[in-house]
């Protein structure tokens, strides 16, 4: 099971900042003006073999000022609630604010493990100011610079060490499916409609993460888990929070799935936090299939409306553009039984495994073909491939220089792979080592 960790704190102690330098890349929208960040903002971070998700809470924080102290409250309340573990962020430089001190009076509530890190901290001299932060009732100060990176290793060997352990789950080999999107796409609506068409729904399984309801299906003799991110379980008070609250449910279904079912609205499109949540399954190696719902309210439609529809959602997640689409209707339940279908041949995709000389005897004629570009002089020289034994979809191929081999090259093998072997709706992952 993946973990989620949420950055916390009032609004230009540099949560963004930090966020970027978790998870490696400048993705989050940096200004030193309050409130700036208002994307989506959650990706991948590793640290010592661990892995977790980070969402920064700073871009969920809305316009109006007035509000603004009570929805930063609110999210940090969900931020509490969902996540596995906190980083409260304080600002050296701005000194002990009130607000710091209403986030800990929050914060303190929470069973969850808080880490207090102490952001600007850029020289010797800002150490000695860390010290009335100890108000806030921490016995453990983090002193960091999100910019240059300093303290950070402190406080994620303590995040790591802090992170709860694996919860224990009822074994099962059967497929999970989760149902992923943005609120009011129809996810209630499709679970709904799947729930309605056959009453033999098994309660729900012992042992399975707080975060999310797994269901086990049977009906129209397929068997899954079917991992509900839809609310069946609504909480009060979170209407003001609901596309938060449905990306931190999201975020951990992703984790804790096999195939994701990336729901769309047809009548809005693919968004940014569509395509954001796309690129998270993607990063955590999760099958994929889109669903384009509410098709049913799509007027005037040509022979070809749907090819112009798939068309405009492949160009926004190119170049991993080998997934299915499937357009239904949840009100209707048009297709729904085919949505179920082909969530169920992505998993299938999933477990396919290529034997080595079936592997080779395909793919080194086409290398000898179109072998990689030599550099600086020196030729590279792919002697094998292999797939690899792990639990996603992984090749590596052994060749005497592999730092040379380019990016557009793993490219056209995964592509020349994919041609050949169906892995529709499954992210691939090439590497090349030394042999």
């Amino acid at each position: 099971m993946g973990k989620v960790v949420a950055i916390v704190g009032r609004p230009n102690v540099g949560k963004s900042t930090l966020f970027n330098r978790l998870i490696g890349q400048r993705k989050a929208i940096v200004d030193d003006v309050s409130g700036v960040t208002r994307d989506r903002h959650y990706g991948k971070a590793e640290w010592l073999t661990h892995q977790f998700t980070v969402i920064d809470t700073g871009g969920y924080v809305p316009k109006s000022n007035d509000v603004f102290e009570k929805e930063i409250r609110n999210q940090v309340k969900i931020a509490m609630e969902e996540a596995d573990a906190l980083i409260f962020v304080v600002d050296v430089t701005a000194d002990l604010m009130p607000l710091d001190e209403e986030f800990a009076k929050i914060l303190r509530k929470s069973k969850k493990p808080v880490l207090l890190a102490i952001n600007k901290v850029d020289s010797p001299q800002r150490h000695d100011d860390i010290f009335p932060f100890y108000a806030l009732g921490y016995e453990k100060l983090f002193p960091i610079s999100a910019i240059t990176g300093s303290g950070s290793g402190e406080l994620l060997d303590e995040l790591i060490a802090c992170l709860p352990e694996e919860e224990e789950e009822v074994e099962s080999n059967l497929p999970k499916i989760a149902v992923i999107g943005r609120p009011n796409v129809g996810k209630s609506s499709f679970i709904n409609a799947l729930l309605n068409n056959d009453r033999n729904i098994v309660t729900d399984i012992a042992g399975t993460t707080r975060d999310t309801i797994h269901s086990e299906y049977k009906a129209f003799g397929k068997n899954l888990i079917l991992i509900d991110t839809a609310g069946i379980r609504k909480k009060a008070k979170v209407n003001e929070d609901i596309e938060f609250y449905s990306v931190m449910r999201s975020v951990k279904a992703i984790e804790n799935s096999d195939v994701c079912v990336l729901m769309l609205d047809a009548t809005m499109g693919m968004h940014a936090q569509d395509m954001a949540l796309f690129g998270l399954a993607k990063k955590n190696n999760k099958g994929i299939l889109i669903l384009v719902n509410k098709w049913d309210l799509i007027e005037d439609k040509e022979n070809n409306t749907h090819k112009q529809a798939e068309e405009v959602i492949y160009d926004s997640i190119t170049p991993f553009t080998d997934v299915p689409i499937t357009f239904i209707s949840a009100l209707t339940k048009q297709r729904i039984s085919k949505a179920l279908d082909d969530a169920l041949l992505v998993y299938d995709n999933m477990q396919r495994k290529i034997p080595t000389s079936v592997l080779n005897d395909f793919i080194l004629p086409l290398i000898q073909q179109y072998p990689p570009p030599a550099k600086k002089s020196k030729y590279v020289r792919i002697k094998y491939a292999t797939q690899l034994p792990s639990r996603s979809v992984a090749f590596a191929f052994f060749c005497n220089l592999p730092q040379y081999i380019p990016e557009s090259y793993a490219r056209y093998l995964e592509n020349r792979i994919r041609e050949k072997f169906n892995f529709n709706g499954v992210p691939i992952s090439i590497y090349f080592r030394k042999k």
